[in-house]
């Protein structure tokens, strides 16, 4: 299964670069120097097909004030999607929910049939992959937060990992709820959130770790603190925080 999950993500990024070959930044472009970066840099983004380096990725993506945000995101998104599957995108400020936001912010669900189509695949196989491949370079949790700033939506990525019978698939899911449990149990959202949905996002994703993670996490055997953790997001109000599981977080 993982070299047909790897095989498919390689056949994504290869899509991706061919669908989106040629493609540049608006040709009046323009970006601060002193913030963004070089002219020369801005240059780059403006001629097809040349390398860009993940520093230039990064600061590319994060931007929020291009005058043509999809073109830029059209020239950067073979790179940017190579870069991230390896595990070289850093994010200054937050995790990688922002490469999910910069894409909703390009509008790339209304692009031609052919591109978005594209960037879905390369979603898909990349969720698919962070799932169920022992050597992913980005952990599956922060996967799904570019997934789900992307789509908007918890619910096609969760219903996917919701059916997988894989013992790396169950090892992400005690990773994902070790890294969210503190947040989830403040009733927040583990991750930044730009829209409005945020708690649409945070309920969704609790009730599907209430009804689908413990007996999982059981039989894959998770700490018995962190299905505590996953008892108590199914209590509201004193019957959390008076639990005697209860681990003393504050907020």
């Amino acid at each position: 299964m993982t070299n047909s999950v790897r095989l498919r993500l390689d056949a994504a990024l290869d899509n991706l670069a061919t669908t989106l070959r040629g493609m540049t930044a608006d040709p009046d472009e323009i970006n601060c120097t002193c913030h963004w970066g070089s002219a020369q840099e801005l240059a780059r983004l403006k001629t097809p097909d040349v390398a860009l380096d993940p520093d230039l990725l990064r600061r590319s993506y994060e931007a929020s004030d291009w005058d043509d945000h999809a073109a830029v995101l059209r020239r950067i998104l073979p790179s940017l999607a190579a870069a991230l599957v390896d595990g070289l995108v850093v994010p200054v400020l937050y995790d990688l929910e922002g490469v999910g936001y910069s894409l909703a912010r390009g509008g790339w669900q209304q692009w031609p049939a052919q591109q978005a189509a594209a960037v879905r695949a390369f979603l898909d196989a990349w969720w698919a992959h962070s799932l169920t491949a022992p050597d992913a370079a980005v952990p599956a949790y922060e996967v799904l937060t570019v997934c789900a700033a992307a789509t908007a939506t918890l619910g096609p990525w969760l219903a996917y990992w919701e059916t997988l019978s894989d013992p790396v698939a169950d090892q992400r899911l005690a990773e994902a709820v070790a890294h969210w449990e503190r947040d989830l149990l403040g009733d927040q959202l583990p991750w930044h959130n730009w829209t409005d949905n945020e708690e649409e996002l945070r309920t969704a994703l609790t009730s599907w770790l209430v009804r689908h993670a413990p007996s999982r996490l059981r039989a894959h055997g998770a700490p018995e603190h962190l299905l505590h953790r996953l008892r108590l997001l199914g209590l509201t109000g004193d019957a959390r925080w008076d639990d005697p599981h209860w681990p003393g977080h504050t907020y």
